[in-house]
């Protein structure tokens, strides 16, 4: 095949552009091998013709096919040059947002600009284990591959991150950190990733600053090692830094600014301990405000310097060193206003003020001397073999003097920051191996390039040649690999432009020498290099219009570098007095920093700093010679060395536009980038071989069209060769590898075109023949409907013949019964007329007559209430006179019998009368008497007055009334005639109006039947408004029910979405109740047993004392002793021996009561708290048929549950710390006692035997009498409190005990009569009751038997798996029935640690965890079952009734053994995850069950996929792999008796796993997300369906798990063009966030050419229809969700004495009761 066919019309090109750098064209016309000139029709439209160069002839580039577009490889394009290069990066960034590129071994990284949802935990765990070449270009994949070859190979890896400032280089160093942090975290408690992350802050605050290009650049490289040991965790790292810009902490260009740190304490100068620094605003100060750009948007300095206060702390930098380091950042912006003065007008001579206050505050924060200072920073010191001066320096020497010292002062700092975060950082193991990142700075270019520019320009020429020489060499090895004849490649090699830099006499050589002249100048140095390398080298070039610059021809581009200010900056000067000022400082921190021969034990900052004092004739030190140049080239060809001795990865970081707007692409900038970087370079390397591979699997399945049947044969190998032969006819296109096939460029493009056409060719065939089975088809349709349509017309004519005599006749008729009605219906009309006229005149008539009898009635009426009305005011009237004059009589008479009263009052005989034996009380009150006359005299003459002058006005009111009274009646008299009159007329007047109105009625009438009929007519049309109303109405109310249900629905889901959070809360707080309890019950039995124990060891020591005592009393007694005295002493050693009988009975008494105590609240705290939470709350017990308020009441009772068990815990820590309180006081009580007894003891010792003899047994019998008295005491209170429980527990028993009183009644009655004193008997014995005895001895043994060597796939379980829960609930049983509560817990602790001991040891057996899940389930149903709760009760059997507990209360057991079966439940989750792991991705996404769909998908691979296939394992998981798994896990499931509500939460998780593994993939994975593979995974979830289908599991929630999954390929496999479309997608993807569709239809991938890639419009329209719904940055599902488990208690329907123990379990020794 040769060039010129590919030159055909329609086939794309790619032509140069002065403003897109490469613009797409298409041939209009065939090129042939003669013509010079292409015509050519741009993507605009317009027609131009493009000139071939005839010395060059080279034809424009090639275009790749539009199904390879957007590849994730750049190597995988079939035709590789710069625009495929700089095309392919664009529609990713821009079209598809994918900011990562592969391009062989090199990650391209693209800065958004903008904060992207992909770098969580989610997406870290989802690309930690994965091949590189099987997830989406990602930095996560870059870190996860040199984490595998480095456990692989166990070989060093390296990752060097490059770019331009501000491409994002800092960041993704970070993230490939916090990647091995979380994927190879330490194991230990150290926590070193911490640090190593903690590290990174730090590093910012002091190393990065705002420049023009970026806000957060990195003013240093540095290269970190992160070390690991043999487990491949993190156990340390140790950083090195190169060339920090000390020149940015005394001067910023413009827009730019200074470290952060300056920043950041000046933000906080007044919080904390910082207003010490005395730091004011950034704008006070010379070393910040010269950039005029202090503030970064949306960048918190307050909030930084907490972050970065926290990491030092992090790394264990103490407060302290804190506050100096502070100490010392701010001094130097203090050192940095210090003003400099002078007293000449020269300035010749400059002083520093000693009052200024930056130099106060200077010399105050570092602990110098103020004097010293001022002087030193103003002079120097010039030492000669003989003498010594002092010169004064100028204004400009003493700025930059000050200068230098503010730049040595931080660079010494950050050297010594840097060797603290080493020092945090080391381990004291031995490392195994390490994974080096390296963020060094990229290729740079100013206006104005200096010395900085060059140390970076030459350390990115030597990575460059190291990266050649890489790819060369991976190249090699993988044409070597495949077997193919090797030529060697011609490729790029800077060694040339190297040499002229750092060779003998290079650049750095002679910059070097010129250091060490004493009149050094940078114009003698230009002319040198100008000399040496001008003619010698073609890297060296001389500038036209300057002499004092010269111009290096780097790789990348060619740079002019301006020699101004090299020496200064080689030799990094600064005086030496002002040093020695620094290190006598009182900081420790700073002498520490200045200290002699620290310098060199720096580890990370390569500087060098000449203590300089211009000692003319004193000879150079070593030291002095290392300049700047001198380490840093040093320290650059150590970084290489560790380079090549690791296994690099390359990741380049692109600035696709210097604005920092978010995803916008500027080509221009991208490909100097893609120059500068060596990614052309790569192409260019991989061009030259074969840079398309394939497979001859993959080659086979994608152009099988191509082949003829006479070329496929059973190897498949020797199938691509004779195909191979056929269309391609030049073999040096092309090679047979072992495994692949390699072709050269272009070949790809044409086997693509080729099977394009024949694909074409093929549709066209298709289509042909389904066009003419179509017509076919058609026509014979049409006959037969013809043939039908005749047969119809037939029968419908002669049908219209009968119709119409039918109708004929039937006319006749309907015109003989039309004229009768017409005539019938005239007649009945004038009938009707008549009668109306007749009843209208009657009625008219009539209703005269009648009015004018109701006139005659009304006016009788109204006289007849008039005269009544006249004869009543008359009656009025008299009455009210005669009152009157009543009245007056009766007042005239009482005012007589008043005067009469009076003067009878008035005598003296009248007061004799009545007051006999008041004779001296009259003389008394003689005089009151006297007085009281003369007032009452003048009282009744004013009163006589008074009535006079009242008569009068009275009778003159009197005539007054009369007169008005008269008047009045006249005039309402004649008012009522008026009335009358005026009536009458209004009567008359009506009467008219009546006559008028009745004939207004009448037309009215007329009008209104008119109107009436125009109203029927409205009625009828409103009434067909209503029905179509009505029916729209429905169809609202519909719409709008199905919306509330809909909401409800949403609602109900969420309210038990919160309910399932709230029970998982809960579970985690019973977690933590039950531990807290745990320990409250272990130390209060600990001191119990402590208190125990001190009382049985101070009653044993009392006793050997007594006998002591006893017998050195025998001993000592002699023969002289008396009789009575031996009398006495055997009558106190008898009341000691009954005494102590005595307590011994008491106190087994009272043990008895207590237990009978506990006994009885047992059973009362039972039978109060029968109410569950469910009856309390009215919740259905069918959890599947509760409603929405149903779910918000179990919500709440959840809540309430878990207040009650705060509630409840914190009573239980508050009554545990009493109980610890009242133990302590009581043994400190105890010792007390035990003290003075012995102080008794001492004393008696001193006595004379007998009376040591007597004083010790009064003092024992007195203490035996008081302990008798006390327990006497306590037993009447146990037996009044015995009593009250005893009448309680009889009332409570007399219940359930009834029925078998009553049949123990009834058998016991013969007997009763004959032996009244004889025991009862039982009705019926048992042999066994379903209990068994294990003593404590054989605890052990039973829990080795039954639980640690106990194998479930064993015989003697298949009938009843859960069997151990019966035993051990058996065991429980039986101490419970013998009262033995510590020998119960004893037990239960033995059991639960046995089952957790055997489930560390087999963690990851899931048929072991089931087992023991089951187990322990069955246990927890068996303590609830048997529990006497009122549910319980009621759904066991009468027989199970007989074995329920009666004395403890195992509700923490129950609590705690729940607790168990959560962490088993999801120990089973962990396992069967481990198991399906490795088989969801292959199984879901990779596995191909429907291969005619699958056939002919194969796509081009690059590089990446080929390393990932290679190092991947052979194992190829199926779909039918992960259903037969979960066959399996439901197998033992079954098998092991679990219950089928737990399977389904079971298998409800592992389809969350399911789906959230493959949803994770698909959105991280571009080769998956096309229409052929979202048939595929539905056809795979579709079978995963009807597995649950089949296991009766569709109720599980599994169905509703895998909803995202379902309606992730429903999208895939949806049209993707219209507007509609994109209103399905929007409706039906209700279950997916917008991110997670935006992504798919980002990432969705045609097979072929038949199918369109989806529109950025399209996209947009989606993201606007979505913009209501709830925003949500999470893109993937997370995969360590686990949902709450809920275990339902079920009673067991096993009776305990039917359970038969098989003899294989060897339980002997448990005796059954």
């Amino acid at each position: 095949m040769s060039v010129v066919e590919l030159y055909t019309k329609s086939t794309k090109v790619w032509i140069p552009d002065a403003q897109e750098v490469w613009k797409s064209a298409e041939l209009t016309k065939d090129f042939k091998e003669d013509d010079h000139i292409l015509y050519l029709k741009l993507q605009d439209g317009t027609n131009i013709e493009y000139r071939i160069n005839r010395k060059t002839e080279e034809l424009p580039y090639l275009r790749n096919p539009d199904i390879l577009m957007g590849e994730n490889d750049l190597t995988s394009l079939s035709y590789l040059h710069e625009p495929a290069v700089l095309h392919n990066l664009k529609v990713r960034f821009l079209e598809f947002n994918n900011i990562y590129t592969y391009c062989g071994i090199v990650l391209v990284a693209v800065n958004p600009y903008e904060q992207l949802p992909l770098y969580g935990d989610d997406v870290i765990y989802a690309y930690s284990g994965q091949n590189v070449g099987d997830m989406d270009p990602h930095i996560f994949a870059v870190a996860e591959e040199a984490y595998k070859q480095l456990a692989r190979e166990e070989k060093n890896q390296s990752i060097i991150i490059s770019g331009e400032s501000g491409a994002g280089k800092t960041l993704s160093a970070k993230y490939i950190m916090r990647y091995f942090a979380t994927v190879g975290g330490s194991t230990d408690e150290t926590n070193v990733e911490d640090k190593v992350l903690a590290s990174n802050p730090i590093m910012e605050a002091i190393g990065n600053a705002k420049t023009t290009r970026n806000d957060n650049s990195s003013r240093f490289g540095k290269y970190i090692e992160i070390h690991f040991d043999h487990r491949y965790h993190i156990m340390g790292a140790n950083m090195r830094t190169y060339l920090l810009e000390k020149s940015r902490v005394v001067f910023q260009a413009a827009q730019e600014r200074n470290y952060h740190i300056f920043y950041q304490l000046c933000a906080s100068a007044q919080m904390g301990e910082f207003p010490q620094l005395d730091l004011g605003s950034v704008e006070d100060y010379l070393y910040l405000n010269q950039g005029d750009n202090i503030y970064i948007y949306e960048r918190d300095d307050v909030a930084d310097l907490k972050r970065t206060q926290n990491a030092f702390s992090t790394l264990g930098i103490c407060e302290s060193y804190q506050v100096e380091i502070f100490q010392i950042i701010a001094s130097i912006l203090h050192l940095g206003n210090i003003n400099f003065q002078s007293n000449d007008r020269d300035g010749e001579n400059s002083f520093v003020n000693l009052k200024d206050k930056n130099l106060d505050q200077f010399c105050k924060l570092l602990g110098l001397e103020k004097k010293q200072l001022a002087h030193w920073l103003c002079h120097r010191k010039l030492v000669t073999l003989n003498e010594t001066y002092i010169k004064s320096m100028t204004l400009k020497q003493a700025t930059c003097s000050r200068d230098a010292l503010a730049k040595h002062t931080y660079g010494q700092l950050f050297s010594w920051i840097v060797n603290q975060v080493n020092k945090a950082l080391r381990s004291s193991s031995k490392q195994h191996a390490f994974i080096g990142v390296l963020d060094i700075y990229g290729f740079e270019t100013f206006e104005n390039n200096s010395f900085e520019q060059f140390c970076i320009n030459f350390a990115n020429e030597k990575l460059q040649q190291q990266f050649n020489w890489h790819v060369f060499k991976l190249e090699q090895e993988e044409y070597l690999a495949e077997g193919l004849p090797w030529t060697l490649i011609d490729y790029y090699d800077n060694q040339a432009c190297i040499d002229v830099i750092e060779a003998k006499l290079g650049v750095l050589d002679l910059l070097d020498e010129e250091c060490k002249i004493l009149n050094g100048t940078d114009e003698k140095w230009v002319r040198k290099l100008y000399d040496r390398h001008l003619h010698a080298s073609h890297h060296f070039q001389k500038p036209r219009m300057s002499n004092s610059a010269f111009i290096i021809l780097h790789f990348a581009a060619d740079v002019l570098y301006q020699c101004e200010g090299f020496l200064e900056k080689n030799r990094d000067t600064v005086y030496e007095e002002p040093i020695n000022i620094l290190k006598a400082s009182k900081s420790e921190l700073i002498s520490e920093l200045f200290h002699d021969g620290d310098t060199s034990a720096r580890g990370g900052q390569i500087s060098n700093v000449t203590l300089k004092s211009l000692k003319k004739a004193l000879p150079v030190t070593s030291e002095h010679r290392k300049t700047v140049g001198y380490q840093f080239r040093a320290s650059l060809n150590l970084l290489m060395e560790t380079l090549n001795s690791t296994s690099p990865h390359y990741v380049r970081c692109l600035k696709p536009n210097d604005t920092k707007e978010p995803f916008l692409f500027n080509p221009k900038r991208m490909v100097q980038q893609l120059r500068a970087c060596g990614v052309i370079e790569t192409i260019r390397l991989s061009a030259a071989g074969y840079p398309s591979r394939w497979t001859y699997v993959d080659f086979f399945s994608r152009y099988r069209v191509l082949m003829r049947e006479e070329n496929i044969c059973a190897d498949e190998k020797q199938t691509c060769k004779n195909m191979l032969e056929n269309l391609i006819k030049d073999e040096n296109k092309y090679q047979f590898g072992k495994t692949k096939i390699f072709f050269s460029a272009g070949q790809v493009a044409y086997l693509e075109k080729l099977r394009a056409s024949r694909l074409r060719a093929a549709c066209i065939m298709v289509q042909k023949i389904v066009r003419g089975w179509i017509q076919r088809k058609k026509y014979q349709q049409i006959c037969r409907a013809i043939i039908v349509i005749q047969k119809y017309t037939r029968r419908f004519l002669a049908k219209q013949l009968v119709d119409h005599l039918r109708l004929t006749k039937a006319a006749i008729i309907i015109q003989r019964q039309y004229r009768m009605l017409v005539v019938r219906r005239l007649y009945v009309h004038i009938r009707t007329a008549v009668i109306t006229i007749q009843a209208y005149a009657r009625g008219m008539i009539t209703r005269r007559t009648y009015h004018k009898m109701v006139r005659d009635q009304k006016a009788t009426v109204l006289q007849k209430y008039v005269r009544g009305w006249l004869s009543f005011l008359k009656y009025q009237r008299i009455r009210h006179a005669v009152i009157y004059l009543q009245c007056c009589f009766r007042r005239m008479m009482a005012y007589r019998q008043l005067k009469r009263l009076k003067v009878e009052a008035r005598s003296v005989e009248h007061y004799k009368k009545l007051n006999k034996g008041m004779e001296n009380k009259i003389l008394q009150l003689q005089y009151k008497v006297n007085d009281q006359s003369k007032n009452n005299k003048m009282l009744l003459e004013k009163m006589a007055a008074l009535t006079a002058s009242h008569r009068h006005e009275v009778e003159k009111l009197r005539n007054e009334i009369e007169h008005l009274r008269c008047r009045t009646e006249e005039t309402k008299i004649l008012n009522l005639q008026q009335q009358v009159i005026k009536l009458e007329e209004e009567l008359e007047t009506a009467h008219k109006n009546r006559r008028d109105a009745e004939v207004q009625a009448s037309q009215e009438l007329t009008e209104l039947k008119q109107r009436f009929a125009i109203l029927e007519k409205e009625k009828i049309e409103l009434s067909d408004e209503k029905e179509a109303f009505n029916k729209y109405i429905q169809e609202q109310s519909r719409i709008i029910e199905d919306q509330i249900s809909l909401k409800v629905a949403l609602k109900s889901q969420q309210l038990h979405a919160e309910f399932e959070e709230e029970r998982f809360h809960y579970q985690n707080l019973v977690k933590e109740f039950s531990r807290l309890e745990q320990r409250y019950e272990n130390l209060k039995d600990e001191l119990n047993f402590m208190k125990d124990q001190e009382l049985e060891h101070e009653n044993h020591k009392l006793k050997n004392e007594l006998d002591q005592l006893r017998k050195d009393h025998a001993d000592n007694s002699t023969a002289h002793d008396s009789k009575k005295q031996k009398e006495a002493d055997s009558s106190l050693l008898n009341q000691l021996k009954t005494a102590t009988e005595e307590i011994e009975i008491l106190k087994e008494e009272q043990i008895w009561l207590k237990s009978q105590l506990l006994r009885a609240e047992k059973e009362i705290d039972t039978m109060k708290n029968q109410a569950t939470m469910a009856d309390a709350f009215g919740l259905p017990k069918d959890g599947h048929k509760m409603s929405e308020e149903d779910l918000r009441c179990a919500y709440d009772a959840v809540r309430v549950a878990n207040r009650l068990l705060m509630d409840q815990l914190d009573e239980q820590q508050a009554r545990h710390l009493k109980e610890i309180t009242t133990f302590q006081d009581e043994v400190r009580d105890l010792q007390e006692k035990l003290n003075e007894q012995q102080r008794y003891f001492a004393q008696a010792l001193q006595l004379p035997p007998q009376e040591q003899m007597e004083v010790c047994l009064q003092q024992e019998i007195a203490r035996l009498k008081n302990e008798n008295l006390d327990l006497i005491e306590q037993l009447e209170k146990q037996d009044k409190t015995v009593n009250k429980l005893k009448k309680q527990l009889k009332s409570v028993k007399e219940s359930n005990y009834e029925l078998e009183a009553g049949v123990l009644q009834h058998a016991a009655e013969p007997k009763v009569t004959e032996l009244p004193n004889a025991p009862t008997i039982p009705l019926k014995h048992k042999d066994f009751q379903g209990m068994l005895e294990c003593r404590k001895e054989d605890e052990a043994l039973l829990i080795r038997n039954l639980i640690t060597d106990l194998k479930p796939q064993s015989d003697t379980l298949s009938a009843l798996p859960t069997l151990p829960a019966f035993i051990v609930f058996m065991c429980i049983r039986h101490a419970d029935y013998t009262h033995d509560e510590q020998r119960a817990h004893s037990l239960f602790t033995a059991v639960l640690n046995g089952i957790k001991k055997v489930l560390k040891k087999r963690s990851s057996d899931f048929e072991m965890v089931a087992f023991w899940l089951s187990n322990t389930y069955r246990l927890l149903v068996c303590l609830r079952q048997y529990s006497g709760d009122e549910n319980s009760v009621e759904m066991n059997t009468p027989e199970q009734r007989k074995h329920i507990l009666r004395n403890f209360d195992l509700s923490q057991h129950c609590l705690i053994l729940s607790d168990l079966a959560v962490q088993l439940y999801h120990q089973l989750i962990k396992a069967a995850e481990a198991k399906l792991q490795e088989m969801i991705v292959p199984g879901m996404l990779e596995n191909d069950t429907i291969q005619c769909v699958s056939m002919v998908t194969a796509k081009p691979t690059g590089y990446r996929k080929k390393a990932g296939s290679l190092s991947g394992e052979n194992t190829k998981y199926t779909l039918n792999s992960i259903i037969h798994q979960l066959s399996l896990f439901h197998n033992i499931l079954s098998k092991y008796g679990l219950h089928p509500e737990i399977v389904k939460q079971v298998y409800r998780q592992i389809y969350y796993i399911i789906t959230a593994v493959t949803l994770n993939n698909l959105l991280l994975r571009k080769d998956v997300c096309s229409f052929s593979n979202g048939v595929q995974i539905r056809n795979n979830v579709t079978n995963l369906i009807e597995w649950l289908r089949g296991k009766n599991l569709l109720q599980s929630g599994a169905l509703e798990i895998l909803e995202p999954l379902i309606q992730a390929t429903q999208l895939l496999q949806l049209n993707k063009t219209t507007d509609e479309d994109a209103e399905t997608i929007c409706s039906m993807c209700t279950a997916l966030s917008k991110a997670q569709i935006v992504k798919i239809l980002t990432l969705y991938t045609p097979m072929n050419e038949f199918e369109e890639r989806v529109t950025i419009a399209f996209i947009k329209n989606i993201q606007d229809r979505l913009a209501g719904r709830s925003p949500s940055r999470r893109l993937l599902m997370e995969l360590k969700h686990v949902f709450a488990v809920n275990f339902p208690i079920i009673p067991s329907p096993v009776n305990l004495d039917k359970i038969k123990i098989p003899k294989n379990l060897k339980l002997n020794f448990l005796n059954r009761f």
